[in-house]
């Protein structure tokens, strides 16, 4: 019975996180209205694989892993906002281009497989999100729980992290969504851009607070 209360708190505070504004909205509701409803789906499954290998690595002790070699973290964090600035580039420099010659990195193009990389590489660039699952495992979990807990959060995180993805895709992917982005495309690539570089500068440097 605690193990079930303790899987019902973590998936409170993993649904809070999860559905708050960041990167990785703005790329899978870029990818939607961009290169339609599989590819913004896909985007999704990308988001959710990456919350799934976040949230192994906190169960087999990453956090402890990161806490104690700062300078790992600092790398990890660095590589992850240069990943995020090159998108955000990516983003903006394509922002005149004509939807149909699209293809440049983070434009939302080049089929489900690209939109499944791009999303799990947007929610691997914050290694923080490993701390956070730590801690919230550590928060909630008693001690010795059994593999199978693990196995249904590590379950529940991908649910979670897709379920809300593949919602926000199937919303922004509808006609009306996708005329509005075509009309104002260049104006909304650029505060697309603006906010994915924004986020990488603000991750990449973050890490020399550490």
């Amino acid at each position: 019975m605690n193990e079930i209360f303790s899987l019902a708190g973590i998936v409170g505070v993993l649904i809070v996180g999860t559905v708050s504004p960041g990167p990785s909205f703005v790329m899978v509701a870029r990818t939607a209205v961009c290169a339609g409803r599989v590819n913004g789906l896909t985007a999704a499954v990308g988001m959710g694989l990456g919350g799934v290998v976040f949230a192994v690595a906190a169960l087999v002790g990453l956090q402890a892993v990161l806490v104690s070699v700062p300078a790992l973290y600092v790398a990890f964090k660095i590589a992850g906002g240069i990943y995020l600035l090159y998108l955000g580039v990516m983003i903006w420099r394509g922002a005149k281009q004509p939807l149909a010659v699209q293809a440049a990195p983070g434009d939302g193009g080049g089929g489900p497989l690209r939109s499944l990389l791009l999303g799990l590489g947007t929610q691997l660039s914050n290694p923080k999100a490993a701390i956070v699952y730590a801690s919230v495992f550590a928060a909630f979990l008693p001690d010795g729980a059994a593999l199978a807990v693990g196995i249904a959060i590590t379950a529940l995180v991908f649910v979670i992290e897709t379920a809300w993805y593949a919602l926000v895709a199937l919303m922004l992917s509808a006609a009306q969504p996708r005329r509005t982005y075509l009309r104002f495309k260049a104006w909304i690539d650029r505060a697309a851009g603006g906010v994915v570089t924004a986020l990488g500068l603000k991750l990449a440097s973050s890490a020399h607070s550490l």
